[in-house]
């Protein structure tokens, strides 16, 4: 604590970034400050500590810090640092998936309209869709009411097939060249003008088609515009009658208990309310620097909306500062006083906070079954460290075919599924579990040190899926690469044992410590992770062999039929008709195939 106390009087008064750290190096805290010397001292010295500050300044061991040209800078520096080391006690967007829009490819000459998560110049996007709105439900609705492709078909100048949804009166066909672009604009426009929430014609035309349906005894037809009807209802993209049409804004509210904290997102396109989205975060920061954090983190996956609508200790003019430098787009924040943003506001506060009041108590046990674990763990194995990222290994055979390993990753007790790895195992002949281990982890350990350990980053605890000999297996690799600083056990199917290196004896936990739970969560996960991989593999291997003895069925009708049914057993079950239907088969053929199926399998 004395080291500090000296590197605090050292502190510079400039703007920058400081990087807090654990008696094991890890990176626990990220900051941006104005003044770097007044916001480090502050953790330091402030007597009204909320809890979670209070425990993080209790795990600091060291700290740095990076002086920036401004504090818009230490902003960008700040989220990107987040990004790389996720720090306990920062805002982490663990649910930080984009939320679908509706695509229209108005640069085309026949625009289709699709789903996408991802924004691309040149094209027209609605949404985003969320809150109970299911945009597929949209999309059918456009489909079905205007009769636009929404397909992916590229249209040329030579004519093709129609396909199905042409004969079902869902789509008129342009890549048959069977209607006119300038008719087909028609169509598109008055498309887009429901996605713009005008939607007072698609009933009526929703309804005349049912009628038509039902009249020339299409009943099925007639069904599926009625279901589309009820969705409709509850679709109810309903307008804020007191917004502008042109409004494009996002109502963003933070609450906190001191100890946990909330964030509501509430989504505005075109003077239209799409939706809503709640966050729990965690967070060692004020107020203010937590909403600021939030939001540089959310808006690297989302859509930057026109407006943003927040409370009045946000810091505005950072913000629309971070947005133009960063993003280069002019963002106006602001923290209304009155009127219908006030109400919106409110409405996001209102949804924070009790979304916060009824999952405290969820929130609670979920940090028993993972951070509260994770601390558990490390004192009933005497481990070397707190066991912040564990990565899990498995092996997945039959007889020694299609061997594979899977590499599972935990971050704090909850799983960072983009950081799955999986493993064909190349050296190891037969079924050799150990030996396989022992390829897999030696790959593994290969990337420490190198280029690639940003994208495979050091872990603390290593688990593999096994007993004794297992744990043994991979300690030999550990030794062979003398990797010392890395914990080692493994855990038992059976009677659930924990062996670790440090004991022959294995550690026996009470099935419903939460320590075993997270352990057997991890563990589980590994052999899911694998089991997929290897069934993947395995069926692709059987159906590709099984075809070869079919004359007749080369290399690219196997591979057409692969894409098709994906399984043996999927084609086994297929009559003559639906292989016939398969691109390049035929009927004479799709006859053999059934066939050889029926007498030989």
């Amino acid at each position: 604590m004395d080291q500090i106390q000296e590197k605090l009087k050292l502190l510079p008064d400039e703007p920058g970034v400081y990087i807090m750290k654990d008696k094991d190096g890890n990176v626990i805290y990220v900051g941006k400050a104005r003044v770097l010397k007044n916001r480090v001292r502050q953790h330091f010295h402030s007597t009204l500590k909320r809890e979670k500050v209070a425990a993080m300044v209790a795990n600091i061991a060291d700290f740095y810090y990076i002086i920036t040209k401004s504090e818009i800078d230490a902003l960008s520096l700040e989220n990107n640092l987040i990004k790389k080391y996720k720090p306990k006690y920062n805002i982490l967007l663990k649910d930080d998936k984009t939320y679908p829009y509706i695509k229209v490819s108005v640069s085309e000459k026949y625009p289709a309209f699709s789903v996408s998560r991802k924004l691309k110049k040149g094209d027209k996007y609605f949404g985003p869709y969320m809150g109970g709105v299911r945009v597929g439900d949209v999309l059918e609705i456009v489909n079905i009411a205007f009769g636009v492709r929404i397909c992916s078909t590229a249209i040329g100048e030579k004519p093709k097939k129609p396909c199905l949804n042409y004969h079902i009166h869902r789509c008129p066909a342009p890549c048959a060249h069977l209607i006119s672009p300038e008719d087909y604009a028609l169509r598109v426009k008055a498309a887009m003008r429901f996605l713009d929430g005008e939607d007072g014609d698609v009933e009526k035309l929703l309804r005349e088609k049912m009628n038509v349906y039902a009249e020339a005894e299409e009943f099925e037809l007639a069904l599926d515009c009625k279901n589309k009807l009820e969705m409709l209802s509850k679709i109810g993209l309903k307008r804020i009658t007191a917004l502008r049409r042109d409004i494009n804004a996002d109502v963003i509210a933070y609450v906190s208990n001191d100890l946990y904290s909330a964030v509501n997102v509430l989504i505005i396109r075109r003077g239209i309310m799409q939706g809503a989205s709640t966050y729990a975060v965690e967070n060692a920061s004020t107020d203010a620097e937590a909403l600021t954090s939030f939001i540089a983190q959310y808006y690297m996956r989302h859509q930057i909306p026109d407006e943003l609508i927040v409370q009045e200790f946000c810091e505005c003019a950072l913000i629309e500062d971070f947005f133009r430098s960063t993003h280069s787009k002019s963002v106006s924040c602001l923290s209304p006083k009155q009127g219908v943003r006030k109400q919106l506001l409110d409405m996001a506060e209102k949804n924070a906070g009790e979304y916060l009041e009824k999952s405290i108590d969820k929130i609670r046990h979920k940090e028993d079954m993972t951070v509260n674990a994770c601390k558990r763990l490390q004192e009933i194995l005497s481990l070397s460290r707190y066991p912040r990222r564990m990565e899990c290994y498995d092996i997945s055979n039959i007889s020694g075919v299609d061997k594979v390993g899977s590499m599972v990753v935990f971050v704090d007790g909850e799983a960072e599924r983009e950081s799955y790895r999986r493993f064909r195992i190349k050296t190891v002949e037969g079924a050799n579990d150990f030996a396989s281990l022992q390829e897999v982890l030696r790959r593994r350990l290969a990337k420490l040190g190198t280029e690639e350990e940003d994208k495979f980053a050091k872990p603390d605890l290593v688990i593999i899926d096994g007993g004794k000999g297992q744990l043994s297996a991979v300690r030999e690799i550990f030794e062979e690469a003398g990797v010392c600083d890395i914990d080692l056990i493994s855990l038992a199917k059976r009677e659930e044992e924990i062996f670790t290196l440090s004991s022959s004896e294995p550690v026996l936990l009470n099935r419903r410590d939460y320590c075993l739970q997270m352990l057997q969560r991890i563990r589980d996960e590994a052999h899911r992770f694998a089991i997929t991989f290897f069934r993947n593999i395995h069926s692709k291997r059987s159906l590709t062999s099984v075809l070869t003895e079919i004359p007749g069925v080369g290399k690219i009708k196997r591979r057409a039929l692969l894409e098709k049914f994906g399984s043996i057993d999927r084609i086994m079950r297929a009559d003559v008709k639906e292989i016939a239907a398969v691109n390049g088969i035929g009927d004479t053929l799709a006859a053999a195939i059934k066939k050889y199926f029926e007498e030989e399998l």
